[in-house]
């Protein structure tokens, strides 16, 4: 999978990048670039993020960062995405996924 990449300015979400979830193993990386003043989380969600209602989770070690982070997911997810809980910064999340289809 080619780099996915999302941005914010300001408080709310990027736009998710959605999974493919054909790919065995799971190996899923992030990075999370901050320019200015921001407080965010990274959420993942197992509902289909292009389908209406869909319930997002925070990732358990990159929640009310205000930096720079990178992670990774090895478990099946169907998105990912930044919410900003606060600032006037910008947040740019950069993600690549490896396996084989």
């Amino acid at each position: 999978m080619k780099v996915q990449t999302v941005s914010r300015t300001g408080t709310g979400s990027t736009d998710a990048v959605v999974i493919n979830t054909n790919i065995t193993p799971v190996n899923i990386g992030f990075a999370v670039i901050v320019t200015g003043t921001v407080n965010y989380s990274v959420q993942f969600t197992y509902d289909d993020p292009g389908v209406g209602f869909t319930t997002w989770f925070d990732d358990a070690t990159i929640t009310s960062k205000t930096g720079n982070e990178d992670g990774y997911i090895n478990f099946p997810i169907t998105g990912l995405k930044v919410l900003v809980n606060s600032g006037t910064g910008t947040v740019t999340m950069k993600v690549v996924q490896a396996g084989i289809a």
